[in-house]
């Protein structure tokens, strides 16, 4: 056995402003594209198909960016407390569409930041688990200031993310390294921890579930 993983503090805040960038990149540059369509055709329709596509890539950036401020950021001052229907506005701002529907069972109630912060990260992994769309259910695990969560993603080939149960424990990935893509299992991980409380991921049959308790 190698061990658990141990990133020294700059290394993992490189690799969570990588992670973050790396989501960003397709609807910025979607923006981007728009714009350059507009000025190099000024044919109606043309037009009238990058304004479309430069409203639905702003509000996708704007989705992520209002979702990762609070799954990575600092949001508020040490010992902070953050409102869960915040975070449930968030989740559904980013991941609720034609494909993917949210059942949302947690209380709505303030709660210590990491927490919140945890189930954010664990929503990120169970999503990736339903990649042609499904649905998430967010329920609670026990209640008050030690409340954990439990997600199940269910959908068509619903499949667990390669290495992230394995990232979550802590451990090392054989023949994977710590990248951009790897970081946020990890770092979902130690979350968990940090609440007193331990991230797993497994299979139930059809369904995929992420459990804190």
């Amino acid at each position: 056995m190698s061990g658990p993983i141990v990133i020294e503090s700059l290394d993992l805040a490189a690799l969570l402003c990588s992670r973050v960038c790396h989501d960003l990149i397709s609807p910025v540059g979607a923006i981007m594209n728009g714009l350059e369509v507009m000025e190099e055709d000024k044919d109606p329709e043309t037009t009238k198909f990058a304004m479309e596509l430069i409203k639905k890539s702003a509000k996708t950036a704007s989705a992520k960016l209002q979702f990762c401020r609070l799954a990575f950021g600092a949001a508020g001052s040490a010992g902070a407390q953050i409102d869960t229907g915040d975070a449930e506005k968030m989740t559904r701002g980013l991941m609720e569409d034609e494909k993917t529907k949210i059942a949302w069972n947690v209380p709505r109630v303030l709660m210590g930041k990491n927490r919140v912060k945890l189930l954010l990260n664990m929503l990120l992994i169970a999503a990736q688990a339903i990649p042609r769309g499904g649905a998430l259910t967010v329920d609670p695990v026990g209640e008050g200031e030690t409340m954990g969560f439990r997600i199940t993603a269910a959908g068509l080939n619903a499949r667990m993310p390669q290495t992230a149960a394995t990232l979550l424990s802590g451990e090392p990935a054989e023949g994977h390294s710590i990248d951009a893509h790897a970081i946020q299992p990890f770092y979902t991980g130690m979350l968990a921890r940090s609440c007193g409380l331990t991230a797993a991921m497994a299979s139930d049959g059809e369904a995929v579930v992420v459990t804190a308790r």
